[in-house]
């Protein structure tokens, strides 16, 4: 079967693995892990193969069935990045994720690396999400593109690193009976601090977007590499560690050549100082 040739049905399991630590997995997820019998995991370039071999980490550790699933790898597409139509830069990036899945998939297929389903019976595709498939997460649209459509599409949660970050700092999100908010630094950046709450909590921040806010009354919980051997954290007042969080953050990304990071902003009342 080449690539361009039609898919078998496909039953897609989405796997939330929290934020890198194996202990992050549930028992649920281990379970999706070893019923599949194929696991796409993404390759993002040589300067991100230490989230690939994470994943393949996760594989080797749980993988204990004696019909392992096969794994096959796919080369993750880069996000377009010029012009100012985002959400178009979006889509396309999404439509060539898809054809690397449907790729893979049949690439699979072919070199009979795994067996083809009979009398119509799904092949289970399993893809490992970082956090949870439902939180600033894509692949649900993605999975969405399929063709043919999956015969199946099962979610099993995972650990956010909403949560990891609340827990590494021993913090609560909400204050009493208050809201809160999850937004982007692409949104902090372009629409400045959102209305209606007190605490934020800023996710997808490559550009340190606290520094564009008026740093008076605020306090920032920030973490890095959260649940792993290299986590970072820092918190403060925002004037205080804000450029403490921007020197550290720049450094652990030019040593690893990665970094996925999270913050908490919070308004503190006037006699907290």
């Amino acid at each position: 079967m080449s690539a361009e040739q039609a898919l078998p049905p496909v039953a897609l399991t989405l796997i939330g693995i929290g934020t890198g630590n194996p202990d992050h997995l549930t028992r649920q997820a281990i379970a999706a892990m070893n019923a599949a019998n194929l696991i796409l995991l993404p390759h993002k370039g040589e300067d991100k193969a230490e989230l690939a071999a994470l994943r393949q980490s996760l594989c080797d550790a749980v993988l204990t069935g004696t019909a392992v699933p096969c794994i096959a790898g796919f080369d993750m597409p880069v996000r377009r990045s010029e012009g100012d139509d985002y959400l178009a830069q979006v889509d396309e990036w999404h439509a060539a994720i898809t054809q690397q899945w449907q790729a893979a998939i049949a690439s699979a297929l072919a070199q009979a690396r795994l067996p083809v389903p009979a009398d119509g019976a799904a092949l289970r595709v399993a893809l490992l999400v970082w956090g949870d498939p439902s939180l600033y997460d894509s692949t649900l649209r993605i999975a969405a593109r399929l063709q043919p459509a999956p015969a199946q599409v099962q979610v099993v949660a995972g650990i956010t690193s909403v949560q990891a970050l609340a827990a590494a700092h021993a913090i609560a999100l909400n204050d009493i009976g208050q809201p809160f908010v999850v937004t982007t630094g692409r949104q902090l950046r372009d629409h400045g601090w959102p209305a209606g709450v007190d605490t934020a909590v800023v996710m997808l921040d490559g550009q340190c977007s606290f520094t564009t806010l008026p740093a008076e009354g605020l306090h920032i919980w920030w973490g890095a590499y959260l649940g792993m051997p290299q986590q970072l954290l820092d918190s403060g007042p925002l004037a205080d560690a804000g450029p403490r969080i921007d020197s550290a953050r720049a450094q652990a990304r030019a040593r690893h050549g990665w970094i996925m990071d999270i913050y908490l902003l919070r308004r503190q009342p006037a006699h907290e100082g």
